[in-house]
C-alpha cells in the first residue's frame, strides 16, 4: 500500500505552518485551572501588537490602494472562509455607521454566503473558483481592492478570488498570520506571524485578533484617508439614536466651543449630521450651502474650515 503522502485524495499536510505548530507554553493546558488558563492567553494575545507592528508597511502599502481606490469610485472586499471571512463581514458592516459610507463601499465575502456567518460551512473554502461567482455577482472592477484573508495562508478560496480579481484589474492584497511566499495575483502581503495558537489550530484566538485588529487599521485609515474624520473625531456620522445623539451634540461643542443646546439645534438643522453642523456654524451658512461648500472639497472638513486646534478634553 502507497504510502498515504502520495495518495492523490489525501489533504496536504499543513503541519509546518506556524498557525498549525503545538505552543510549547500551553502544553499542560488540559491541567490547568481556570486562573491560569486565562493567565496563559493573556500572555499569548500580549504578543499580537508586536506581531503586527512588523507589518505596518505593508498594511500602510494596502491602505493607500484602499484610499485611491475608493477615491476614484471602486470598493473594498474583503474575501475569506469560517473565522477569517466572518471578521472581513464584520469588519464591512461596521463602516456604514461609523463612517457614514455608502453600504456598499465596503464589502465582505465569506465562503457560503451569509449562512456561513452562523452555521459551519468550512467545506466551502476548498473550492479555489468559489469567490468568482460572488465578485462576479457584485460587478467586480478595476477600481476595486480586494483583501483575501486566511490565517493559515492556504484557504483556496481567498487565493482563488485575489487571482480571479486580479485578473479583472483590481488591486489585490492577501492577510495571513504565517510566513508564505507572495501568493498569485497579490500586490501586497501582509503577514503576521502571530506564531502558535494556545489551543492548537484554533486561529480563532491569537490569529483572529490580529485579523480584526489589521482589518480595523486598513478601514479605519483608509476612512481618515478620505476625510471621513477631523481630529480624532467621528465627524462624519450621522446621530440615529440617544446614545449617537449625545456624541454628536459633544463632537459639535468641542470643535466649534459652543453650547450644547445650540449643538442640538443645528443637528436639528442638517438632519442629524455632525459635519454639516459644525459647517453651518463655522462658516455661519444654511444647510444647503454647507451641503454644496463640503461637495466642493469632497467632504474634507480641514480643508473647508482649516487644521483643528489640539485639545486635552475627552469626549
Amino acid at each position: 500500500m502507497p504510502d498515504e503522502l502520495t495518495q492523490p485524495d489525501r489533504p496536504t499536510n499543513r503541519g509546518h505552518l506556524h498557525t498549525e505548530l503545538r505552543n510549547e507554553r500551553s502544553m499542560q493546558l488540559d491541567g490547568s485551572p481556570t486562573l491560569e488558563c486565562l493567565q496563559i492567553i493573556n500572555q499569548e494575545d500580549q504578543c499580537i501588537a508586536i506581531a503586527i507592528e512588523h507589518q505596518i508597511p505593508h498594511i500602510a502599502r494596502f491602505t493607500d490602494l484602499v484610499i485611491d481606490g475608493l477615491r476614484s469610485g471602486g470598493r473594498l472586499i474583503y474575501l475569506g472562509a469560517g473565522t477569517s471571512g466572518r471578521l472581513g463581514v464584520l469588519d464591512a458592516s461596521e463602516c456604514p455607521p461609523t463612517f457614514q459610507s455608502p453600504p456598499d463601499q465596503v464589502i465582505g465575502l465569506i465562503a457560503g454566503g451569509d449562512s456561513a456567518l452562523r452555521t459551519s460551512s468550512e467545506h466551502k473554502e476548498d473550492v479555489f473558483d468559489g469567490a468568482k461567482t460572488a465578485l462576479d455577482k457584485i460587478g467586480i472592477g478595476k477600481h476595486d481592492v480586494v483583501l483575501g484573508i486566511a490565517a493559515g495562508g492556504t484557504t483556496p478560496y481567498a487565493l482563488g478570488g485575489i487571482k480571479y480579481a486580479k485578473s479583472i484589474g483590481a488591486s489585490t492584497g492577501f492577510l495571513t498570520c504565517t510566513p508564505i511566499d507572495l501568493p498569485s495575483g497579490c500586490d501586497v502581503l501582509i503577514a503576521i506571524e502571530t506564531g502558535p495558537e494556545v489551543l492548537t489550530g484554533s486561529t480563532r484566538m491569537k490569529a483572529g485578533s490580529a485579523t480584526k485588529m489589521v482589518l480595523n487599521m486598513i478601514s479605519t485609515s483608509a476612512m481618515v484617508g478620505l476625510g471621513k474624520t477631523y481630529s480624532n473625531l467621528m465627524v462624519d456620522m450621522r446621530a440615529s439614536n440617544d446614545k449617537l445623539k449625545d456624541r454628536a451634540a459633544r463632537i459639535v461643542t468641542q470643535i466649534t466651543n459652543i453650547d450644547r443646546e445650540h449643538a442640538f439645534e443645528l443637528l436639528d438643522q442638517s438632519n442629524q449630521s455632525v459635519k454639516h453642523a459644525i459647517v453651518m456654524h463655522t462658516l455661519d451658512v444654511s444647510f444647503d450651502e454647507s451641503v454644496r461648500l463640503l461637495k466642493e472639497v469632497d467632504g474634507n472638513l480641514r480643508t473647508l474650515i482649516g487644521a483643528p486646534k489640539s485639545s486635552g478634553s475627552s469626549l
